[in-house]
């Protein structure tokens, strides 16, 4: 269900097909995603998951899967 979420959301902001998206997706090598990216995608995600991502913790975030493991352990 997280995963899911993660993926709408990822679809959304960088215009690609869900079905693209995976656990080892990674968000600046596959994505395209800049450090402005990053920080517009996890907002979205606190907003969507209440949850705060500390800005220590986002160098960590690398991939989909290491995304969904952070919400999960969070929320």
């Amino acid at each position: 269900m997280i995963l899911e979420k993660v993926k709408t959301i990822l679809a959304e902001q960088f215009d690609v097909d869900e079905d693209k998206i995976s656990v080892e997706t990674d968000l600046q090598e596959d994505l395209g995603a800049d450090s402005l990216d990053v920080v517009d995608l996890l907002m979205s995600i606190e907003d969507e998951f209440e949850i705060e991502v500390p800005d220590d913790e986002i160098e960590n975030l690398k991939t989909v899967g290491a995304l969904v493991n952070y919400i999960e352990a969070n929320s």
